[in-house]
Parts: structure tokens; C-alpha cells; sequence
């Protein structure tokens, strides 16, 4: 505390604060929190950390959760809201729902190899290709962030996907669902269309 400091040697304190030592306990943690959405900004391209994540022992999801409750209510640090937003912090973001989504988005991915979900598509019953058709609405009208939207295009989504491709991907589907797998051979037709060469192209 102050106080405590007023009485400190002044050498001892000059030499404490040589090592970097905070005074100020809160502070101390908001700085450190702060190094900590620096280190997971420069790691994963974005500041839209996760509720429940955890970076190095730290509740820093929730932590970022609080400092958005705090901006709300108008008591956030000036300098800290400064720093935040130069991070890409989005202070109206507090929707663990859409990075649930994203986080599907990100397994379909992965396993399919692209991310034009089709329109019925439900991943671990939810209704991701319903979610990923809304997000293309918004990017049309305009009212898709930014972050959100090279977040989306760094998952590998087409914002202008023609209709023919959901049929083709439903072609897919039927075949999978029939043959167990989705490796389909060049010259194979299905329903009088090469699927087979389609599959190749996208590859």
C-alpha cells in the first residue's frame, strides 16, 4: 500500500522496481492478463477468446468477459480499453454461442476438408449449416464484423457458394451413406452426374 511504501528505504524500493515489482496488486493481475490476450492474439489471429478458456493457469476468457461487463457499465480503464481495442478486442462479442458454432465449423473442416456446410446440415445436433447460411446474410448486408468475417474466411468459408453445389454435395452424401466412405473414383457418375471428377477439382 501507499502507506507501506512511505516507509520503505528508498534504495530498496528503487532496486524493487528495478526487478519490475508492482505496487499495486490489481494492477499487477491486469497486467498480466493483459500479456496473456497479447500471447493468445499472436497465436490464434484474434482477441475473441473463448468463455472457458484458459491461458497458462488463467481464467482469461472470463477474465475478458469481466472487462466487457466492465465496459458496459463504464467503469473500464481508459488505457486498458485502448490497448484492448488495438488487440481487436470486440466489446459487443459475448456470444459463447457463435464460437461454439465456429468451433464446429472448424471440426467439419477438418474432416471434410472444406467449409461450405450445406443449408441442413446439423453437427452435434446443431444446425450448423442453418448458423453458416445466417453469417452470409450478414456479410451481404453489410452487418458482418470484420473479425468475425476473416475469422469465417480463415476456416476456408466462400461467402457466394451457387446452388448447383448443394447438389452436388447432396450427391456426395448419398454416396457416402451407401459406400461407408467418400472416396469416390474419378470416372464414377451418380444420378447421371460425374461426381467423381467434381470430388477431383475441389482437391
Amino acid at each position: 500500500t501507499k502507506k507501506k511504501r512511505e516507509k520503505l528505504d528508498k534504495n530498496l524500493e528503487k532496486r524493487l522496481d528495478d526487478v519490475g515489482v508492482m505496487w499495486n496488486v490489481t494492477l499487477e493481475k491486469r497486467e498480466n492478463n493483459y500479456r496473456l490476450l497479447v500471447i493468445f492474439h499472436k497465436r490464434e489471429g484474434h482477441s475473441n477468446v473463448p468463455f472457458n478458456h484458459i491461458e497458462e493457469g488463467i481464467d482469461l476468457g472470463k477474465w475478458l468477459n469481466s472487462q466487457r461487463q466492465q465496459k458496459k457499465k463504464g467503469r473500464l480503464n481508459k488505457s486498458l480499453e485502448k490497448r484492448m481495442e488495438d488487440l481487436g478486442v470486440l466489446w459487443g462479442f459475448i456470444t459463447d454461442q457463435w464460437e461454439r458454432y465456429y468451433l464446429l465449423l472448424a471440426e467439419f473442416q477438418k474432416r471434410e476438408g472444406h467449409s461450405n456446410v450445406p443449408y441442413s446440415h446439423m453437427e452435434n445436433g446443431m444446425k450448423l449449416g442453418l448458423w453458416l447460411k445466417l453469417q452470409r446474410q450478414e456479410k451481404r448486408k453489410g452487418k458482418l464484423v470484420q473479425t468475425l468475417e476473416e475469422q469465417l474466411e480463415d476456416a476456408g468459408v466462400l461467402w457466394d457458394v451457387p446452388p448447383q453445389w448443394e447438389y452436388r454435395y447432396h450427391l456426395l452424401g448419398k454416396f457416402k451413406e451407401r459406400e461407408g466412405h467418400s472416396n469416390v473414383p474419378f470416372n464414377y457418375t451418380e444420378d447421371g452426374f460425374k461426381l467423381g471428377r467434381w470430388l477431383k477439382s475441389l482437391r
